[in-house]
């Protein structure tokens, strides 16, 4: 897909692709840059290498990757879902991320609206993501899109010591 400049806003084309093994390295950057965006770099753990094995060998995700005269300027990162009560797939945008300098473009539209795309494709229930409540222009743009905010849902999450316990006692009291 690419975005002309009626799109993209500046003049310059902007392509969206899939991403592909030789990207694995910048597309890790960008999660670094994400990253510190969001002021949890240091929550980083993982590297290029292990995102590679996720995207190309486990196949627990996919990513797009947004390009500029061949560099990258965004990217997405997805993966599928299950809704139980629609008995159908979703996708889940764990990552959405345009560089600042590229932001007002139409760049973040045309990753979601390429994801979007694969939804349909793929006849899935429901495209879902969550945001920082502080990301006032990311929050504007979502719902510019006719995103709904699921104010009554809360995210949980269970990592490290708490996972252990859980996982380790099988979640059962005898």
């Amino acid at each position: 897909m690419t975005l002309g400049a009626a799109q993209a806003g500046s003049g310059a084309g902007v392509s969206i692709r899939p991403a592909v093994r030789g990207d694995v390295a910048r597309l890790f950057d960008l999660v670094r840059e994400l990253a510190e965006y969001e002021k949890l770099a240091a929550a980083v753990k993982g590297d290029a290498e292990r995102l590679g094995r996720a995207l190309f060998e486990e196949r627990t995700a996919e990513a797009l990757i947004a390009e500029a005269d061949g560099a990258a300027v965004g990217y997405a990162i997805f993966f599928t879902t299950f809704s139980s009560f629609e008995c159908r797939p979703g996708l889940w945008v764990e990552d959405l991320f345009v560089k600042p300098d590229w932001r007002g473009r139409g760049i973040g539209r045309g990753l979601l609206g390429h994801i979007a795309g694969l939804a349909l494709a793929r006849d899935c229930a429901r495209l879902e993501w969550s945001a920082l409540d502080w990301n006032k222009p990311a929050l504007r743009l979502y719902d510019g899109l006719g995103a709904s905010r699921l104010e009554e849902w809360r995210m949980l999450r269970l990592e490290g010591d708490a996972l252990r316990r859980l996982g380790a006692g099988g979640g059962i009291e005898e």
